[in-house]
């Protein structure tokens, strides 16, 4: 069976199977360039329709290689991919981010945080959940706890409402300002910037040369 095909970075929110809202790909793209010009670690979403018969951890680690997340010499690079039809989830962890966001970590935040807003059909909070642990565990500050409980150091409900109101509040009031373009769907091939933007087609995001060992973990929702 033939290896399903990387797909293009376009940005770091790269929503191939429309499963973002507009809003929340301006929001969440927006925390993650505050964050990687900040700390220097690279957190890329990807979503596909389909793996079309591909494992998740073959086509996770072959587009982590291929994009080379995060810094040339710190493996700093994070990639959050979700398969729409097959339901499935991966965090694909940077080897120089091992110590911090380990596999159990990982792990929790798939099963805590993503998964139960997933099935609820809570995408957006999903994936604001997802990036908001990740950023914590790089910094030290998430508690992996059981699988199916809430972790102490996760994200509650209010917090996160606070937290997506102000990415909100910021896109808006930085597109106010003559940011880039509303996002527009390119049928067949994913979503596009409309502008400059630095996470839509045409902003000149690219990786860092990152390196990827196979660290990270998987779920299904």
């Amino acid at each position: 069976m033939k290896a399903l095909d990387v797909p293009a970075l376009s940005g770091r929110v790269n929503d191939y199977a429309g499963m973002i809202s507009p809003a929340a790909r301006r929001s969440i793209g927006a925390e993650l360039e505050r964050f990687e010009a900040k700390e220097s670690t690279q957190i890329v979403i990807l979503t596909v329709p389909s793996l079309d018969g591909d494992s998740m951890e073959d086509f996770s680690i072959r587009v982590a290689e291929r994009w080379k997340i995060g810094r040339k010499g710190s493996d700093n690079g994070v990639l959050l991919i979700a398969a729409r039809d097959e339901r499935k989830l991966r965090i694909e962890v940077g080897y120089g981010l091992e110590g911090s966001l380990t596999d159990l970590t990982a792990g929790r935040i798939v099963d805590n945080e993503m998964v139960p807003a997933f099935r609820a059909g809570q995408m957006d909070e999903g994936f604001a959940r997802g990036v908001a642990s990740i950023i914590k565990a790089v910094h030290g500050e998430y508690k992996a706890g059981p699988a199916g409980k809430k972790p102490r150091g996760g994200v509650s409900g209010p917090l996160f409402l606070l937290i997506v109101f102000f990415f909100y509040f910021t896109s808006f009031f930085n597109r106010g300002r003559g940011g880039g373009g509303p996002f527009i769907y390119g049928g067949g091939g994913g979503f596009y910037g409309g502008g400059g933007g630095s996470f839509g087609g045409g902003g000149g995001f690219g990786g860092g040369g990152g390196g990827f060992g196979g660290g990270g973990a998987s779920g299904n929702w």
